[in-house]
C-alpha cells in the first residue's frame, strides 16, 4: 500500500525524505515552546503566550509576501532561503534569556517558516502528475505526523525543566534537521525554478494572459473564494480548536487530567500515521468536494463526542475519558481526508504563473483560524458550562460542509477529482520547482 502511494518521480521522494527528517526534529520542540520560555527561561505566563502569539502573527502577516516570492523567484529558492533562516531562528532559541530575546528570536523563527508551506506545495505539485498528487499529498501529511510524533516521543524522554542544557540540545537538534531538506533541495537535478507545464495536464490560463494581477487575479477566482470560506470556517471551528478548546474542554467540563489529554493526542496521531493510505485509496475518483462537506460532518461528529463526555462526567468518569479519546480519533480520521483534498484541490484551481500565491493561502486560512479560534475558546467555555462553545463549534463544521457543497456546482469534474488525468504511458510528469 505504501509502495502505491509513493510519487514516480525519485525527486519527489527525496522531497517527502526530507519532511520526515525535519519533521523529526520539528518534533523535538513543537510540544514544549511554552515550558521552555515559561518554566526555564522564567517569563511569565502571559509573556510567553504573547511571544508565541507574535509568532503566529507575524506569519500570518508574511505568507502571503511568501507567495508573491515563490511566483516571482520560484519556489526553490524561497523554500532554501526559508528553511535557512528558521533553523538559525530555532538554534537562537538555545539562548534565549529575556522577553526581548525571545520576541526577536521567534520573529526569525516566523520569517523562515512563513513560506515554506506553500513552497514545497508548489514544488510537490510540479513534480507530480494529477492521477498520484492527491496520494502524495496524504504520503506527505502522514510522514510529517509520523516525524512529530516521533521526535514529540524522544522529546519527552529527554527534556527535563530542571537541566536547561537538555531544552537548548534539542533546539540544536532542530536546526540541524532543517538542513536536510535544504541539502535535498539543491542536489536534486530535476528541481528547478522554471515553470513548465505537466504533460497531458490541464493547466487554467492566468488571468489577462500574464503573471500580472496578483493576489487580484487569485480573489477574482469565484471557485477558489468558496473553497477559502469553507477552509476559513473549518480551521477556526475544527483545527484551532483542538489545539485550544479540545485539552481545555477535556480538563475544565470533562474533568479528565492532562495525562488523558495528551494520551488522546497522541492517538489522535496513531489515528492518522495508520489510515492515512487507506483513506487516500476510498477517496480516489471521489468528488473532492463531497470529501470535503464529509470531512465538516466528521468534526462535528468529533466534538459532539467531547460533548457527551461532559454531559455523562459526573457519574460515568470512564466513559468520559473513552469519550475524549474518541474525540481525537475521530478528527484524526477527517484530517486524513482533509490533508490530500485541500491543496490539491487549491492546486487544480491554480494557474501556473499564480500557484504559489494559490498555495499561500492555505497558510493563511490556518492563521487566520489559529488567531480566532484561541481567542474565542477561552470566554465561550464559560459560557454554559461549555455547551455554548460545543454547540458554536459543531454548527461551525456543518455550516463548512454546506460551503463545501455549494462549491461542487463551481468545479469542472477534473477539478472535482471525479476525473483524473492519467499519466504518460513513459512515467514521466515534468521538472519544475
Amino acid at each position: 500500500m505504501l509502495n502505491s502511494a509513493l510519487p514516480r518521480r525519485t525527486e519527489a521522494r527525496w522531497i517527502l525524505a526530507g519532511t520526515l527528517l525535519s519533521a523529526v526534529g520539528r518534533g523535538l520542540t513543537l510540544p514544549f515552546l511554552f515550558v521552555y520560555l515559561s518554566d526555564v527561561r522564567e517569563l511569565s505566563g502571559t509573556q510567553a503566550g504573547l511571544v508565541i502569539g507574535w509568532y503566529g502573527a507575524v506569519g500570518l502577516v508574511l505568507s502571503p509576501v511568501g507567495g508573491a516570492l515563490i511566483d516571482r523567484f520560484g519556489a526553490r529558492r524561497v523554500v532554501v532561503s526559508s528553511l535557512l533562516v528558521e533553523a538559525v531562528g530555532t538554534g537562537a532559541l538555545a539562548l534565549v534569556h529575556t522577553v526581548g530575546t525571545a520576541f526577536a528570536v521567534m520573529s526569525a523563527v516566523a520569517v523562515g517558516n512563513a513560506s515554506v508551506l506553500a513552497g514545497q506545495s508548489t514544488i510537490l505539485t510540479r513534480l507530480t502528475g494529477a492521477d498520484e498528487r492527491q496520494r502524495v499529498f496524504g504520503l506527505h501529511f502522514t510522514l510529517l505526523n509520523l516525524g512529530i510524533g516521533l521526535g514529540g516521543v524522544v522529546a519527552g524522554a529527554l527534556v527535563d525543566t530542571a537541566r536547561p542544557g537538555t531544552f537548548q540540545a534539542v533546539y540544536l537538534i532542530d536546526a540541524v534537521s532543517f538542513l536536510a531538506p535544504v541539502v535535498i533541495l539543491l542536489a536534486l537535478p530535476g528541481v528547478s525554478d522554471r515553470h513548465r507545464t505537466p504533460e497531458k495536464e490541464e493547466v487554467r490560463p492566468a488571468s489577462g494572459g500574464a503573471r500580472s494581477g496578483g493576489y487580484a487575479a487569485v480573489l477574482r477566482d469565484r471557485p477558489f473564494r468558496r473553497l477559502v470560506g469553507y477552509g476559513l470556517v473549518l480551521t477556526t471551528c475544527g483545527y484551532a480548536q483542538i489545539q485550544v478548546g479540545f485539552p481545555a474542554f477535556a480538563t475544565r467540563v470533562v474533568e479528565v487530567t492532562p495525562r488523558i489529554v495528551a494520551w488522546a493526542l497522541a492517538g489522535n496521531t496513531v489515528v492518522i500515521v495508520v489510515s492515512q493510505l487507506l483513506m487516500i485509496r476510498l477517496m480516489e475518483r471521489r468528488s473532492r468536494s463531497g470529501v470535503l462537506a464529509v470531512v465538516g460532518v466528521t468534526f462535528a461528529a468529533a466534538w459532539l463526542v467531547l460533548g457527551l463526555g461532559g454531559v455523562v462526567a459526573e457519574h460515568h468518569a470512564l466513559l468520559a475519558a473513552v469519550c475524549v479519546a474518541a474525540c481525537a480519533a475521530v478528527f484524526g480520521f477527517g484530517e486524513t481526508m482533509l490533508s490530500p483534498v485541500l491543496p490539491v484541490l487549491t492546486n487544480a484551481l491554480a494557474t501556473d504563473e499564480l500557484r504559489g500565491r494559490y498555495n499561500s493561502f492555505t497558510s493563511v486560512i490556518f492563521g487566520i483560524g489559529g488567531v480566532i479560534g484561541p481567542v474565542t475558546a477561552g470566554p465561550l467555555l464559560t459560557l454554559g458550562g461549555g455547551t455554548v462553545w460545543a454547540g458554536l463549534v459543531t454548527a461551525g463544521c456543518l455550516v463548512a460542509s454546506l460551503l463545501a457543497l455549494t462549491l461542487r456546482p463551481l468545479l469542472s469534474a477534473d477539478q472535482d477529482g471525479r476525473i483524473i488525468a492519467q499519466a504518460p504511458a513513459d512515467g514521466r510528469t515534468f521538472t519544475s520547482s
